[in-house]
């Protein structure tokens, strides 16, 4: 193996790793923004959000969940 592979390899796992923080990063961004139209109909300011914000966690659990099963399935 010589070092042009060896150093393409580590950038491959290294980029991969990275994209999937991001990616990781992302969706519990989206994830604790909640609905942010929804805020002014009635009550407290933002309550609705952290209503929803247990259905959010499992949203992004699920989105977390399936993006690894494509990242899976697309290696094969």
């Amino acid at each position: 193996m010589n070092l042009d592979r060896i150093v393409s390899l580590i950038l491959r796992q290294l980029l991969r790793r990275l994209i999937g923080k991001g990616v990781n990063a992302g969706i519990g961004m989206a994830a604790r923004r909640g609905g942010k139209g929804e805020g002014g109909k009635g009550g407290k300011p933002g309550e609705d959000r952290r209503g929803n914000a247990g259905a959010a966690g499992q949203a992004a659990r699920r989105a977390r969940q399936a993006a690894r099963l494509l990242r899976r399935f697309g290696r094969f």
